[in-house]
């Protein structure tokens, strides 16, 4: 699970960071820090939900506004697959909606 929640921070922050013939974002960019695999691998041992969820709105909030808000259909769509996130109870029901969000950032960014 880890690789999927430092995945979803590079897809977010990839939104928010790359430009058009820029230099690609890479997991080890200084963007990176604190949403790296280390850190999440550290937050799921320490079956820290909370801090995980809070790691996961802050990247995804800063990708919302990359794509324009909630007013756009991009953002529409990311809101509420973030909020599918957001509104689980244990930490084993993560995988499945953190999936899913991961993806349509992959297919957005």
């Amino acid at each position: 699970m880890e690789l999927t929640l430092e995945a979803v921070a590079l897809f977010a922050l990839k939104l928010v960071h790359e430009q058009d013939g820029g230099s690609p974002i890479l997991r080890d960019d200084p963007v990176m820090v604190g949403y790296d695999r280390e850190v999440f691998g550290l937050l799921v041992r320490q079956a820290d939900l909370a801090a995980i969820l809070v790691k996961v709105d802050e990247c995804v909030g800063q990708a919302l506004v990359a794509v324009g808000g909630i007013d756009t259909v991009l953002g529409r769509e990311l809101q509420r697959l973030a909020a599918s996130v957001q509104n689980i109870d244990q930490l084993d029901e993560l995988p499945a909606p953190l999936a899913t969000l991961k993806d349509y950032l992959k297919d957005i960014q």
